[in-house]
């Protein structure tokens, strides 16, 4: 999850850097310049953000099951969904 963060998040910021140097009419190395630092600082963000969802998934799939596998074992049951 957090690799498809990055790349998206990182992509959409250097089309969209790209873009904007590109109607204020910039000249090329500065518009390029600009796309590649905002590409990788919105990727880096891109990661944290992916990696902190990731871990809130995993978090929230562990503690239901747990919390299933708890109450079959209470009940004698061995029904898993």
């Amino acid at each position: 999850m957090a690799r498809i963060y990055s790349g998206i998040l990182g992509l959409v910021a250097f089309l969209t850097t790209l873009a904007r140097g590109w109607i204020h009419g910039g000249d090329t190395e500065s518009i390029l310049w600009d796309g590649w630092l905002s590409l990788l600082l919105f990727s880096i963000i891109g990661l944290v953000i992916g990696w902190i969802g990731a871990r809130i998934v995993e978090e929230n799939v562990s503690a239901r099951l747990a919390a299933e596998l708890s109450a079959n074992a209470e009940d004698g049951s061995v029904k898993v969904e």
